[in-house]
């Protein structure tokens, strides 16, 4: 078989990103996961763990306008690094990152893109809109209208015991980082990566971190890193070539992502005319979201979202 034809569960690679929703350096992180994912299709296994940044037993802020207005500095202070949009206006600190993370987990049995895009509408909830999805209807609501998903079956799939599982062993996977991550030195990222302390005294990933493996051996690249330490860390656990990423044209990179930040479009396009036509632009407070013609017309950003299913 070929390596584009080679089911997902034969690989031997396996790349574990870990993750949150709602997490902004996981936000910041996109172009380059976008181009990564474009380089190894076919190659490696690639899953999605959810963490639960903000989880249940976190403490209340005593002054929930004065943690708002906190968070969206911390917020800019990293786009500052990501060049990733900012909400113009946060309207809270997400309350929990249980049902962003629910609703992207149940999203994979519709398939990959509809997973992928999915959690892009999770993530643009917060860092496009400022209304973070934190409780089960606003996930649902934000995601409405997005192509090949059933709403319905996303809204069953997400309340169901399976997938709360399936997302209770992602946290736990979460909070068992390899020893690597302990400590980071020598790295001079404004994020390295470094394993964060849990309330409850254990450590958990910093986000977004990637874990590659094999049965035999791992390698973990942590915190905001350029492409090149991720195609590193592929290659010295499956020998030979990464093939190059390939860049599209306007019209065909906001026809496959949907949606494109300015980093994106710099990143995944060929560097040709922009805008493409029926492009829309979204503005934000750090640069434009564009969207595709046909994302516009349900994206929550410029036509409000349908009811979510009951």
């Amino acid at each position: 078989m070929t390596a584009h034809t080679t089911p997902a569960a034969q690989l031997a690679v396996e790349v574990v990103e870990f993750t949150d929703p709602l997490c902004p350096w996981a936000w910041g992180s996109e172009p380059v996961f976008r181009r990564l994912r474009a380089a190894l299709a076919g190659r490696v296994r690639w899953r999605r763990a959810y963490c639960i940044l903000f989880d249940h037993d976190d403490d209340p802020a005593p002054d929930p306008a004065a943690e708002t207005a906190w968070y969206a500095r911390y917020v800019e202070d990293i786009s500052v690094h990501t060049h990733a949009p900012r909400a113009r206006r946060l309207s809270r600190v997400a309350a929990s990152s249980w049902p962003a993370s629910l609703v992207a987990k149940a999203a994979e049995a519709q398939g990959a893109e509809v997973a992928d895009r999915v959690l892009r509408r999770l993530r643009e909830s917060v860092f496009v809109l400022g209304e973070p999805a934190d409780t089960p209807e606003s996930a649902l609501s934000v995601v409405s209208g997005v192509p090949g998903l059933d709403l319905g079956r996303l809204a069953t799939d997400a309340a169901s015991a399976e997938v709360l599982e399936r997302v209770r062993a992602d946290r736990a996977e979460a909070r068992r980082p390899v020893d690597e991550v302990l400590s980071v030195h020598g790295c001079e990222s404004p994020h390295p990566g470094a394993a964060k302390e849990t309330p409850d005294g254990q450590h958990r990933y910093a986000l977004p971190t990637l874990l590659v493996r094999t049965a035999a051996e791992y390698r973990v690249v942590p915190g905001w890193r350029p492409y090149e330490e991720y195609v590193s860390a592929v290659t010295e656990l499956s020998p030979g070539p990464l093939p190059a990423p390939t860049t599209l044209d306007s019209a065909a990179a906001l026809a496959r992502y949907r949606t494109l930040t300015e980093p994106e479009r710099v990143l995944l396009t060929d560097g040709g005319p922009w805008p493409p036509p029926g492009a829309v632009r979204v503005d934000t407070g750090n640069g434009p979201l564009w969207l595709h013609p046909e994302e516009a017309a349900v994206h929550p950003a410029v036509a409000p979202a349908p009811p979510a299913a009951p």
